[in-house]
């Protein structure tokens, strides 16, 4: 599951709210609404509400899962660098480049089982009942 997959299982507001706080935007040409414009679109005077949510079970777990994604984006940045570094010769950046590898080979399996499961799951969406 996915931090967007994750957040229709909260209300809107709350969505709206992780949203502008952790700055998850479809259209990143328009500004970043400020406090005061965010209040106003969700019709509340104060952050309060938002705050107590945020030690709840609910919101931590929505945090991981973006949090997540950020490192799935780290990893490829510093995969990057490393695989050049490792080109120009660089015996660590070799070394840390095979371990990195080694990873990467067994997440993928993790991800391709994943996958196989979603497929198996659109499969059983095809069958009739009589």
């Amino acid at each position: 599951m996915n931090i967007h997959e994750a957040l229709r299982n909260v209300t809107q507001k709350k969505q709206e709210y992780f949203k502008w706080k952790h700055d998850i935007r479809f259209n990143i040409s328009e500004p970043r609404k400020s406090e005061e414009e965010f209040l106003q679109s969700v019709d509340l005077k104060t952050l309060n509400t938002f705050h107590r949510w945020e030690r709840s079970q609910e919101y931590k777990s929505l945090l991981m899962l973006l949090l997540e994604s950020k490192v799935a984006n780290d990893f490829e940045d510093i995969y990057k660098i490393v695989t050049d570094k490792a080109k120009d010769g660089d015996e660590k950046s070799i070394r840390l480049f095979l371990s990195m590898q080694k990873d990467i080979q067994s997440n993928a399996k993790l991800a391709a089982k994943t996958f196989e499961k979603v497929e198996e799951i659109d499969d059983m969406d095809d069958l009739v009942l009589d």
